[in-house]
């Protein structure tokens, strides 16, 4: 009991949420308490699925009925009983907004305040009405501009684009975005008719006839003589520019083929008529401090409060309560520009200054998103509450770790309580209690190992976490490998990157790294990718992506690839019919040994038949989902398994059909360890089963929905999905932060794999924090020095043990420690 007679402590007794096996467990309030473990051992079951849903569904439970329809509402947690615990508040790890408006802006509320400052003490042009807040958003019919319609951005073709090689003519094909065939044909007969040479170089024909070629909304008609060596009759041949051809092309076609061919001529570019603000003229026209909105909102939020913060620090009694058109002295400026600073600066701890507020979400890493909402909390002062958060070191430099746990201790001094689901060890160690669930995944895992001070942790011998913890795990043998080629960008330019240099080492494993925002995504998901994909002919993976064009004034060695292929940790379905089985293609093995049987082939059951995606074989009852939707009125909806086929997802003449036992619908529910030995005789799925067990995931059913899979778990079935292709060859493979999520042992598991792709003959480029990975890497490009306009630039690049001796480097400083421990 503390001092004042109240229990310090939060009671769960019979928890059994996934694979939580009737857990019982005592957590402190007002303490910042680390849950941790392997990824899949429950952590994550524990701390949100049952702690922090029980809290929301005792808040739920105070609003009135009609109310909590409009709520989005979590179902009740398996778990017996649960006292002392506290209001609760959720900050999980999510990819950006999917909305193209959403920005960090937005994302922080700061653009609401800003639109009031320009709205109430902006200064106007003469003459000009005083415009409402909602006329500086590009999100309302008020401010949007017409042209984009206020996404600043407007997809259109390019020249370069559509006549990638001007040395050919016409006739060779220098128009590449017209089709083929005989509609190539016949639009070269048609040109020739209107009196252009279309055996003439592209760049020798006149520009007047460039641009009406490729641009023109002219459909002329023009009677196409027959063939002397034919007896066709001649017809009426009809122009189509190359853009007109285009965009037809993606407004009308059915093809998705023809769809693909045509975007690889389209490009986004900034909106001509508000250059890419997304507003409208009038609100462009409003300034503040001799600055427009746009300007604001595209300057680094370090730049913000140096041009914000004089107004904010006038005392109320300089200020004055004129109307007039110059509102910077006014009242108003001065509180709304104290209130504009005074949230940045809570920004700026946690180093985000490089943000800037025009930023789309879409651009933002998930710990970006998760320090932002923190940097919101932080600023709502309230007080008793549980926060649960998500790895919110995930995607942080070590520099960038030490203010996040300053501001976390701040909402922990302020009266809050902290449960943590973490992987970083320095998180760990600063924590004043430990959980930590195992000792293995899924059904190896679902046990407290132990709960108390992390001091504590070292004596539980199989703890995976305190192996790591009190450096008693052993780690990987490498000695760095010797580049074998390389390929060499020369002034590149995109974001921060400004006329950079870099080389890239062929045949090796390469990580990239630096401080956030120092340009490492942009470098390798964005730069690298598109030079190496433009090579291969490829087109864009996201090509309605408002990206803007790399600019790289020289490029050579992309050649020596055969294959691009991106790693990342977005889901693999989006869909509860998505899962492992089906996306690592073994399902397609499992149902054609299934119509192999006897009892199969006897009843003419063909390999789809054993699909639960087609009539034939699945539960039309739940239509092959497994269960059904339950809609409680004023309760949270729920989901029940298929009354039918009590979740197997087929009919029942299909699930007659056995092998060696087991019916399909038994074989998915199987975990991947599980199905390994039973399938042990299926070639196809066995190799597919044992890649998945050597990237760690041996836990998880082989019908597992995507939708319930991690970002983490599915940048590893991806990896895994390619790790059992037996491709020659030689493939660039790119990995944005693919350590975010994993336990220290679940990287070490990741880690061989990676350099089983390098030893294979490949090229393998990593965008990491992780000092383990780094260290054990052949090749380091270190960016920085530091974020936003900061960054950018290559500190350093080499050898780990080189760039650990680098003296500019924010990283050389973590690394050397970590090759010490070596």
């Amino acid at each position: 009991m503390s001092k004042d007679g109240t229990d310090p402590f939060v009671h769960v007794r019979g928890a059994s949420e996934n694979n939580l096996r009737n857990i019982d467990v005592d957590v402190p309030r007002d303490a910042m308490v680390a849950f941790t473990g392997v990824s899949g051992s429950g952590k994550s079951s524990l701390a949100f699925g049952t702690l922090y849903a029980e809290a929301q569904r005792r808040y739920f439970e105070s609003v009135a009925p009609y109310a909590r329809r409009l709520l989005h509402q979590v179902g009740a947690p398996h778990v017996q009983e649960i006292t002392g615990l506290p209001p609760a508040v959720a900050l999980q790890q999510r990819r950006g907004s999917p909305s193209s408006r959403s920005t960090v802006g937005t994302l922080t509320t700061l653009s609401n305040l800003l639109r009031m400052l320009y709205s109430r003490a902006g200064t106007y042009p003469p003459g000009a009405a005083r415009l409402e807040a909602e006329s500086f958003s590009p999100n309302t019919t008020a401010g949007a501009c017409p042209e984009c319609h206020g996404l600043g951005v407007v997809h259109d073709v390019a020249e370069e684009l559509l006549v990638p090689d001007p040395s050919l003519s016409i006739r060779e094909g220098a128009i590449a975005a017209w089709p083929g065939a005989w509609q190539g044909a016949n639009l070269r007969s048609v040109v020739s008719g209107l009196g252009i040479d279309i055996d003439r170089p592209w760049r020798r024909l006149k520009k007047r006839d460039r641009n009406w070629l490729l641009y023109t909304d002219e459909q002329p008609s023009v009677y196409i003589e027959p063939e002397e060596d034919r007896v066709d009759y001649g017809y009426q041949g009809k122009f189509w520019s190359a853009r007109k051809h285009v965009m037809h092309v993606l407004a009308d076609s059915k093809s998705e083929k023809m769809r693909e061919r045509a975007l690889r001529f389209v490009r986004s570019v900034p909106c001509p008529e508000c250059h890419g603000s997304g507003l409208r003229p009038e609100a462009l026209a409003v300034t503040f401090a001799g600055r427009s909105i746009a300007e604001i909102n595209a300057m680094p939020l370090t730049e913000v409060v140096g041009l914000l913060r004089p107004v904010a620090e006038r005392s109320e009694a300089d200020a004055t309560t004129s109307t007039a058109r110059s509102g910077e002295t006014t009242e108003a400026a001065v509180r709304i520009c104290g209130d504009l600073v005074a949230r940045v600066d809570v920004l700026l701890d946690l180093g985000l200054g490089y943000l800037s507020l025009g930023r789309r979400s879409t651009t933002l890493s998930p710990g970006e998103a998760q320090r932002l909402r923190i940097a919101t909390q932080l600023r709502s002062g309230l007080f008793g509450v549980v926060y649960v958060l998500d790895e919110p070191s995930a995607g942080l430099h070590p520099a960038d770790a030490e203010p996040l746990l300053d501001v976390l201790e701040r909402l922990k001094t302020a009266g809050n309580s902290l449960f943590v689901v973490e992987h970083d060890m320095d998180v760990v160690r600063r924590a004043d209690w430990v959980v930590d669930i195992g000792p293995g995944a899924g059904e190896g895992g679902g046990r407290v190992l132990y709960s108390g001070p992390v001091a504590g942790l070292e004596r539980v011998a199989e703890s995976a976490t305190s192996q790591y913890l009190f450096g008693r795990a052993k780690p990987l043998d490498h000695r760095p490998r010797t580049p074998q080629g390389w390929l060499h960008l020369r002034g590149v330019s995109r974001h921060n990157l400004h006329d950079v240099s870099v080389d890239v080492p062929l045949c090796v494993l390469t990580a990239v790294t630096g401080v956030s925002g120092s340009g490492k995504s942009t470098l390798v998901t964005q730069v690298l990718a598109e030079v190496v994909r433009s090579h291969l002919g490829l087109v864009p993976e996201e090509p309605d992506e408002a990206q803007p064009v790399v600019d790289v004034q020289n490029a050579s060695g992309a050649e020596s690839f055969d294959r691009l292929v991106r790693v990342d940790q977005r889901p693999i379905g989006r869909t509860p019919r998505s899962n492992l089985a089906t996306y690592t293609g073994l399902f397609d093995a499992v149902r054609k040994l299934y119509a192999s049987t006897d009892e199969a082939e006897a009843r003419g059951y063909s390999a789809g038949r054993f699909s639960f995606n087609v009539p034939e074989g699945r539960c039309e009852t739940c239509q092959g989902e497994g269960f059904v939707a339950v809609e409680l009125l004023f309760l949270p909806g729920t989901y029940a398994p298929c009354p039918s086929c009590q979740g197997a997802r087929y009919n029942a003449e299909t699930l007659e059909v056995t092998y060696r036992g087991k019916n399909i619908a038994e074989v998915l529910a199987l975990s991947v360890d599980a199905a390994a030995a039973f399938l042990s005789a299926v070639p196809a799925a066995s190799r597919s089963l044992e890649t998945l067990r050597e990237v760690g995931l041996g836990y998880l059913r082989l019908g597992q929905p995507a939708t319930e899979l991690s970002g983490g778990e599915a940048q590893r079935i991806k990896l895994a999905t390619e790790l059992q292709r037996a491709r020659r060859g030689h493939a660039l493979y790119l990995l944005d932060e693919p350590t975010a999520g994993l336990h220290p042992a679940d990287v070490a598991l990741l880690l061989r794999q990676l350099h089983r792709l390098v030893d294979a003959g490949n090229t393998v480029v990593l965008v990491e924090h992780d000092l383990d990975t780094i260290a054990t890497a052949d090749w380091v490009i270190d960016l920085g020095p530091g974020g936003g306009d900061a960054g950018g630039r290559v500190v350093a690049a080499g050898p780990p043990a080189k760039v650990a001796r680098a003296r500019r480097s924010a990283t050389a400083p973590y690394l050397a420690a970590r090759l010490a421990r070596s």
